[in-house]
């Protein structure tokens, strides 16, 4: 059974990362105003971002460590400039943020 990590546009213009075992589902969920309380206030939703992951734990790992990212790194991720991903990697404390692994 496949997992998912992805990214919501919400109408504020502010991102929502979540993870799920049915994408289709918990995007209903989302529009629904039933998927999380974040998202509820800030319909409508678009999906700009998923991927599929092997396990649950692999997928709740991932959406933590996107949580953690900047903004332009989220966006890099999204456009799929991967190549900028590491340029992206220091957070706002100057600290390097955790990279994304490939598996």
């Amino acid at each position: 059974m496949p997992f998912y990590t992805y990214i919501l546009r919400c109408s504020d213009g502010s991102y929502y990362t979540g993870h799920t075992d049915d994408l289709d589902v918990r995007m209903a969920q989302h529009s629904n105003g039933v998927g999380a309380a974040y998202t509820a206030k800030r319909r409508p939703l678009t999906l700009v971002w998923a991927t599929d992951c092997q396990t649950c734990t692999n997928a709740f790992e991932l959406e933590r460590q996107i949580k953690g990212w900047s903004r332009a790194k989220k966006e890099a991720l999204m456009r799929g400039d991967f190549e900028a991903l590491p340029d992206l990697a220091r957070g706002r404390t100057g600290r390097l943020e955790p990279q994304m692994r490939s598996g």
